[in-house]
């Protein structure tokens, strides 16, 4: 028994939780912007900010029904990876969407999503 879990310690240090240097830049942004709009409440708040198309203060609580902590924590993601800005106003932050990183995950995904040729069959 104690042989068996030496070996499964050593299968794991060799395999890892993650091998990100082994996928390209490119494969690791795309993996990157899918894992951030990767969460129902993300597109929600996405999709808010876009129909206000002005920057949004304190009404995603209202509007989505989820508790401002859930809120905040999205929010938080979304920014972290470029998605939305924020500016302060008060005491409260605002947020909108960064065009410039929209753009960006539009081309990415476009770029991916067209790798498939139209007209190959599968199976």
């Amino acid at each position: 028994m104690q042989v068996f879990i030496v070996i499964l310690q050593l299968i794991d240090k060799e395999m890892g939780a993650t091998k990100t240097d082994l996928f390209t830049k490119k494969q690791n942004e795309l993996a990157t912007m899918a894992k951030a709009l990767a969460h129902p409440a993300r597109i929600a708040i996405l999709q808010v900010l876009i129909k206000s198309n002005a920057c949004v203060c304190g009404s995603l609580v209202d509007e989505l029904g989820l508790a401002q902590a859930t809120i905040s924590q999205h929010l938080k993601e979304l920014k972290q990876v470029g998605l939305i800005q924020g500016t302060i106003d008060g005491t409260s932050v605002c947020y909108c969407i960064n065009p410039k990183a929209w753009l960006q995950y539009k081309e990415f995904f476009t770029m991916f999503f067209k790798e498939l040729p139209e007209n190959q069959s599968c199976c």
